[in-house]
């Protein structure tokens, strides 16, 4: 079980130090004061998405909820669900093999109860935030990576069960098709390393491990790539829904399906297109949740932050109200505010001009943003 808050004091994960380090970096770019609390401040996204029957939340950070006042003011003001950007991947929980961590994961959730929020985990299988010690394992024979992926099940889901009741159990299965940014030849399923030590049956195997464990808990299958109007993002649709109904005519133990959302504006999107794949997924008899909702800005756009925010917020008016439209009652984004976004701290993602990509509901000074006001009237407008 988890421990006392008492005895969470200073205790930082490997995973979580690296977050903290690169936030504290970009933090100094531009920093923003403390301000004195509003007596009677003004409905969060949380407040305004729950009287509408839908769900806000957001990733977050441990050990910035901890050293930073504005950044936990932020989330306790707007965010409903906590996620756990770093703390419940394998690398944070399990660095070594059996010595398990739950100490970042546990401030997390404490602080949440404190609030009355709930929070989610991800990722119980993923092939990334992965630890050179599990890497090994997996490759030594198809019973000993089995081996390892139960352990590391059963430790997390029997620790947390009574704290966290959703988790995605398998993220990002699918490969990446031609076209795409990170185009992958090796079939349908992305070449992981669990895919290599027990082939394709890895994913069924994860599903039916965690429903072993809770005959309750919400299981989902998380995959990003699947929203816009682009040849090769059909193509991952069609891979993803394939996956779905084969894992379902098995009678695989899966929930729900986690679109994670980080939109591109270089990029179409058509509202009945996305729509349409959501009802597909829905008609199988699962729930579909945005999982990581955020925006990358193309190189090309206004210099003005009010015409670039105009833009993102009619990008996220357009996917909120299609996926609203499909049935999607759950909306969560990949972090709360700028600053601490990781399309301003990964490499991969940020932009080549040197200006930073303003794709989340709180700017850099922890300002509400025009996609904040989008998603509020999202909200506001359903239900």
């Amino acid at each position: 079980m988890f421990h006392p808050p008492s005895l969470m004091a200073g205790e930082i994960s490997r995973r979580a130090a690296l977050g903290a380090g690169i936030s504290f970096g970009l933090a100094g770019c531009a920093q923003a004061q403390p301000r004195a609390p509003q007596r009677n401040p003004p409905p969060g996204l949380w407040q305004i998405a729950r009287d509408r029957g839908f769900s806000f939340g957001a990733a977050v950070q441990a050990n910035l909820l901890r050293t930073d006042p504005l950044y936990a003011a932020a989330y306790e003001g707007e965010v409903g669900v906590l996620v756990p950007e770093f703390e419940a991947k394998w690398s944070s929980l399990q660095p070594r093999e059996g010595e398990f961590t739950f100490a970042e994961l546990e401030a997390i959730v404490l602080w949440g109860q404190a609030r009355g929020r709930t929070t989610r985990g991800h990722a119980l299988v993923w092939h990334d935030a992965f630890p050179a010690w599990a890497l090994a394992a997996l490759s030594e024979s198809p019973a000993r990576a089995r081996s390892v992926m139960a352990a590391h099940i059963a430790r997390v889901l029997s620790t947390t069960r009574r704290h966290i009741r959703d988790w995605d159990v398998v993220n990002e299965p699918i490969a990446d098709p031609p076209g795409s940014d990170t185009p992958q030849a090796d079939g349908e399923l992305r070449n992981s390393p669990f895919l290599r030590a027990l082939g394709p049956s890895y994913i069924e195997t994860a599903f039916r491990l965690a429903r072993e464990q809770d005959a309750t808990l919400r299981l989902v299958l998380n995959e990003y790539g699947v929203e816009e109007d682009t040849p090769w993002a059909e193509e991952k649709r069609r891979r993803l829904l394939v996956l779905v109904r084969d894992l379902l005519r098995r009678k695989v133990p899966i929930d729900a399906v986690g679109i994670q959302a980080h939109l591109q504006m270089n990029r179409p999107f058509s509202p009945a297109v996305f729509a349409g794949f959501v009802r597909s997924i829905r008609a199988e008899g699962l729930s579909v949740i945005v999982t990581e909702l955020d925006i990358r800005e193309a190189d090309a756009v206004p210099e003005d932050f009010v015409a670039r925010d105009r833009l993102i917020a009619e990008r996220i008016a357009a996917f909120m109200n299609s996926a609203i439209e499909a049935g999607v009652r759950t909306f969560l984004t990949w972090g709360l505010v700028d600053r601490y976004s990781w399309l301003v701290t990964e490499p991969a993602v940020t932009r080549r001009d040197g200006r930073h990509h303003r794709g989340l509901p709180l700017d850099w000074e922890y300002n509400r943003k025009e996609m904040w006001h989008a998603m509020a009237r999202g909200f506001a407008a359903a239900g």
